[in-house]
């Protein structure tokens, strides 16, 4: 069968489907759009996490080991409801590895390192994550899809607290 190179997928833009949802199609694109982003950076942080978990060395091993599992268990679940709310809109859900690779925006994991380079680095990962997810509130909820601007509320409430609780192995009391 001859492909059609008009066709959306074929152009490298995933298809929309028809569905009852009352979010019209044009804002319903866009939100999509904006998940899928959101997806692969979630997809990337996950990944992060767990090479910090089977890499991280020193003192902290255990608490850290533990710790960046624990991230991954919860970013697993962050991935789960993104995909499935593209889905919900009418989208597909791109969250193949060579999307991801192309997509994410979180900053590049170092390979090795000091329990304290996996502890920093998954720390700037979150912080960047959490940084899109709070934008992407303000721009779902501008779109009029209230259900997804609580969704991204979800994740960046869950996201501040791993935050929170990798960089409490570094932090220092600021001297301003």
């Amino acid at each position: 069968m001859l492909r059609d190179p008009t066709r959306d997928e074929e152009r490298g833009k995933a298809p929309m489907y028809e569905t009852h949802n009352d979010i019209n199609r044009n804002a319903r694109e866009k939100i999509t759009g904006i998940l899928n982003a959101r997806l692969a950076d979630a997809i990337d942080l996950f990944a992060q996490a767990k090479h910090a978990h089977w890499n991280v060395k020193g003192a902290n091993f255990i608490a850290l080991h533990k710790l960046f599992d624990d991230i991954a268990g919860a970013v697993t679940e962050y991935i789960d409801d993104i995909a499935e709310r593209v889905v919900q809109l009418g989208g597909v859900a791109e969250g193949m590895i060579k999307t991801v690779a192309q997509r994410s925006t979180l900053p590049a994991f170092p390979s090795g390192g000091a329990w304290e380079t996996h502890v920093n680095a998954l720390a700037a990962a979150l912080a960047h994550f959490g940084k899109n997810v709070r934008a992407d509130i303000a721009h779902t909820d501008e779109l009029g899809d209230a259900d997804t601007a609580d969704l991204m509320t979800e994740v960046s409430r869950g996201v501040d607290k791993w935050l929170w609780f990798v960089e409490a192995h570094v932090q220092r009391e600021s001297s301003k």
